[in-house]
């Protein structure tokens, strides 16, 4: 009995951790559902270009910290020796003019010179400096501060990139979905089609040919299904890989197409066509304004400076290496040095002139970035408005498609049509419908592009 029930047990036990384990495969298995605002959400924190970004700001604020480093005192330890290898001679002249001597006073022979110095030279201590007055240097600060706002508006840039590129992937991915369900309903209808038409000629109903025909028409369609279905794998990988995903992750974009439509005459009518925030264009004029700091630093660099310096030090000299023997002396000072450029080969005025025509060159580069801008903003604002006629038409062919399907096959059904007519209704269907769902996928390309253009930040 108790043998058993230790069996009964040792089998529960089984199916209880069998039945985890396929829960648990079950729950790694399910795919990741995503909408747009999540996929967004997920590139803008896991994609390596805009985490590249990010932290390129963080490495201008370090750079800016840096330079206002200069303007706190730099103190730093030295130490110092030197070999004497020859020492160098000194000559004293004892005459006391006109030939006088002193009496009772005999003067030593010094036309041979006497040796000075030691052969051991140490010198360790302190030294400091900070600058007084320097108008170059203070200027440098606010190019720094230039430099930080260009890193965040180059990060905002990388921003709106990857947000165009996600919604683009994100749109594919739908449009791929919905070409895939247009050929599967077109497949699922030729194939109701042709075991309906197998049934009949099973019956002596149709002839021959109409089965054949019928049977071809399957065929037909089963290479656009496949190619349908693998272009849904491919636009599913290059979103994971936008997303910074794996790329044999399962994921699942929900939503349709059609989900859209209800935007293209509203987002069209109250779109914004301003260039202030196309950050193509504040770039330019933070280049600009980094450049006109620069050149009034080179200016500055004309005018005196004055520094503040100091230092405190022991020095000792001996002839041989006994450190308990040496006599260390300290020695300190503290003076202000002024230095006041005046000439430099021209060096200082060819730079200016050069900074000068950079300005130049971005003033002109600028221009021509705006008129580019500006009519690039006319060609997506023309092809939104063509988008929503296409979609307007696209829209009353679908309609009038499967009508005409309807009737076609009602018509061969009651012997007044023939399977070319329905096969033709179905293809001109099929067609209606992928013109839909592609006028929907251009307009929502032309507007995200637009917004890239105009600036617009549609993350958190």
């Amino acid at each position: 009995m108790k043998k058993e029930i230790f069996i009964r047990r040792i089998i529960w036990s089984a199916g209880l951790l069998l039945s985890c384990a396929a829960f648990t495969s079950l729950n790694a298995q399910q795919p990741l559902a995503l909408d747009l605002n999540k996929a967004l959400e997920i590139a803008m924190s896991e994609n390596p270009v805009v985490k590249v970004a990010d932290q390129e700001i963080t490495k201008k604020k370090y750079a800016q910290k840096g330079a206002y480093a200069a303007l706190f005192p730099q103190i730093n330890f030295a130490g110092d020796y030197g070999r004497t290898l020859k020492k160098q001679i000194m000559y004293m002249d004892f005459d006391l003019g006109g030939g006088t001597e002193i009496p009772g006073v005999e003067m030593p022979d010094m036309s041979g010179g006497i040796e000075v110095g030691r052969s051991n030279n140490w010198s360790v201590g302190f030294t400091a400096g900070m600058p007084l007055v320097n108008a170059s240097l203070w200027k440098s600060l606010s190019i720094s501060a230039l430099d930080v706002e260009l890193a965040v508006e180059q990060a905002r840039s990388s921003k709106i990139e990857m947000t165009l590129q996600v919604k683009k992937s994100f749109f594919g991915v739908l449009l791929a979905n919905d070409s895939y369900r247009v050929f599967k309903e077109s497949y699922d209808n030729a194939m109701e089609n042709y075991l309906d038409i197998q049934h009949k000629f099973g019956q002596g109903l149709v002839a021959e040919y109409d089965l054949i025909r019928a049977d071809v028409s399957v065929k037909n369609i089963e290479p656009s299904l496949l190619q349908a279905e693998n272009a849904v794998t491919l636009a599913k990988w290059q979103l994971k890989a936008l997303l910074g995903m794996d790329l044999d992750l399962s994921i699942t974009c929900e939503g349709r197409l059609t989900d859209f439509r209800s935007e293209l005459f509203a987002d069209y009518l109250s779109v914004n066509t301003s260039l202030e925030e196309n950050t193509s264009l504040r770039q330019l004029d933070l280049q600009a304004g980094l450049l006109k700091h620069t050149l009034d630093m080179q200016k500055y660099d004309f005018l005196p400076t004055l520094s503040l310096t100091g230092l405190y030090q022991w020095n000792a000299m001996n002839n041989d290496f006994r450190f308990g023997d040496y006599r260390w002396n300290p020695y300190s000072m503290i003076g202000v040095s002024l230095s006041v450029p005046i000439f430099s080969g021209g060096g200082r005025l060819n730079k200016v002139k050069q900074t000068q025509v950079s300005i130049h060159q971005l003033t002109l580069q600028r221009e021509d970035t705006e008129r580019n801008l500006q009519l690039a903003v006319r060609q997506y604002m023309d092809n939104m408005r063509t988008c929503i006629k296409r979609f307007d038409a696209a829209q009353k062919g679908v309609e009038q498609a499967q009508r005409g399907y309807a009737i076609a096959q009602k018509r061969y059904d009651t012997g007044a049509g023939t399977l070319l007519e329905m096969n033709d209704a179905e293809l001109a269907m099929t067609q209606a419908r992928l013109n839909f769902n592609q006028s929907i996928y251009d307009y929502m390309i032309a507007k995200s592009e637009m917004e890239k253009i105009v600036g617009k930040q549609t993350y958190k």
